[in-house]
């Protein structure tokens, strides 16, 4: 999810946290509980740091081991240990509690994205991404803010306000899943053009009745398309280059980094005076008939490097960034 939803879910939980009695009874271990709900909710995205390093770095490692249960385990002992120093004898188990709940609930809710996470390292490498939830859904973030605008205004008890929230969004979440199962279950009946081996990949949107659309094909064409109330609707092709320039980009940090992450990149080669354009971009996010999230490497003929870029960019900021007319 994004930040400001995490950051509403952290008070949530601290909202939450009221149904324990040792949190209730106690206003400093309520305080150091409410403090580790929040930094539980945010700390696996600490790895946002790592923008400071540079793109690359960013890409290939965001929601990676930070994500991972050893680090579930690593950010709840860090953030319980700091807090039980600075409140002394507070009771280190449900202060615990609270933190873990927190941290695992950030991790769990992100698999549901189309971004994904490396949630099961070390056992797993996989990048899971359940394409079920969009990374900000309006209905879990304004939940959020209505029950902590009761709670602020004591329009009920916490104990009912957030066991029901919690509830409704523990059903919303079952809702959404089946109804992406369905949806992706009928797009190959749907689709008049379906050939066998055809693989369909529904995404989510803000809209509940609206779904982004990626069919792929046995011959590396990638159809994208939309599902709007029922009716799909394909709209861009994209054909994946077979080329030696981009074979060649695979051994550069930025291109290695971003097929690391995306399962769904697709490579393309423009020729030019001085060498070649390869962009690599990931077909799973279209926005206003282009592909911002990519990777590119110009190389000149002897497929040497001479600039490349990696990350989020729209065409003409990236012809700008690479200096591509200057070559």
């Amino acid at each position: 999810m994004d930040t400001g939803t995490h950051l509403v879910i952290g008070f949530g939980l601290a909202g939450l946290s009221m149904v324990d009695p040792v949190v209730a009874s106690n206003p400093s271990v309520m305080t150091a509980v409410f403090i580790g709900t929040v930094l539980g909710s945010q700390a696996p995205d600490f790895d946002t740091l790592l923008r400071f390093k540079n793109n690359a770095v960013y890409i290939r490692n965001h929601r990676g081991i930070s994500h991972s249960l050893p680090f579930v385990a690593l950010w709840t002992l860090l953030i319980t240990g700091i807090l039980a120093l600075i409140f002394r004898g507070v009771p280190v188990l449900h202060l615990g509690m609270w933190v873990l709940i927190a941290v695992a609930f950030h991790v769990f809710t992100d698999l549901f994205n189309t971004y994904g996470t490396q949630a099961f390292r070390p056992f797993n490498q996989k990048w899971i991404s359940w394409n079920i939830i969009h990374i900000f859904d309006p209905f879990i973030f304004t939940a959020h803010l209505v029950a902590i605008f009761m709670w602020a205004v004591h329009a009920a008890e916490p104990t009912l306000i957030f066991p029901v929230l919690y509830g409704l969004i523990a059903l919303y979440y079952v809702w959404r899943t089946l109804a992406h199962y369905l949806v992706e279950k009928k797009l190959p009946v749907q689709d008049p053009v379906h050939k066998a081996g055809d693989k369909y990949m529904a995404i989510p949107t803000y809209s509940l009745t609206a779904w982004n659309v990626v069919k792929q094909g046995e011959d590396g064409l990638y159809t994208l398309g939309d599902l709007r109330k029922g009716n799909l609707r394909w709209i861009d092709q994209v054909k994946c280059d077979i080329h030696p320039a981009a074979e060649a980009s695979k051994s550069h940090k930025d291109i290695q980094a971003f097929l690391y992450f995306s399962g769904h990149a697709c490579a393309q080669v423009i020729e030019k005076p001085w060498g070649y354009e390869v962009r690599w971009s990931d077909v799973r996010y279209r926005h206003r008939k282009q592909y911002p999230f990519v990777a590119v490497l110009l190389m000149d003929h002897s497929y040497k490097p001479l600039d490349s870029y990696i990350g989020w960019l729209s065409d003409d900021r990236l012809q700008k960034r690479l200096r591509v007319d200057s070559y």
